[in-house]
């Protein structure tokens, strides 16, 4: 292979923070990743980071916005959503009572990727779900 060719493809797309932009990363990512296995965990991953940005962060305030990542290879699908921080502390996974209402979203995530990854920067937060392929996805079109 030439050097500056590589079997990862990476996509991304710029949302205003309104909560029905939730469902314009939903469809990008599911028009995106159409016939690999991995579609509806990365639709659903997608989903609760978007919405979490959304109303979690000034991602959701007047003239915010989310950012997604999309990186496919043969061997791993991996997801990024960056919001525009606003918020004390970082997202983190939390191990909520079974009757919370609230804060059960990451570990979702947590539990569908096979990895995740919160970075914190002084512009906001990046998480990123990595779904590992194995084979999977080698006959995928992407």
């Amino acid at each position: 292979m030439h050097e500056y060719m590589s079997p990862v493809k990476v996509w991304g797309l710029s949302c205003p923070g309104f909560p029905e932009e939730v469902s314009r990363a939903r469809r990008w990512t599911r028009d995106i990743l159409r016939g690999s296995p991995f579609v509806d965990d990365a639709e659903l991953i997608v989903s609760e980071l978007s919405a979490n940005a959304v109303l979690h962060t000034a991602s959701g305030l007047d003239a915010g916005s989310f950012h997604l990542a999309l990186a496919v290879s043969p061997q791993v699908v991996a997801l990024s959503v960056t919001d525009h921080g606003g918020t004390e502390t970082a997202p983190k996974i939390e191990r909520q009572e079974q009757d919370a209402e609230h804060g059960r979203g990451l570990g979702m995530v947590s539990a569908i990727a096979h990895r995740v990854v919160v970075r914190k920067s002084d512009h906001g937060h990046t998480i990123t779900a990595e779904l590992y392929a194995g084979g999977a996805l080698r006959e995928h079109p992407c």
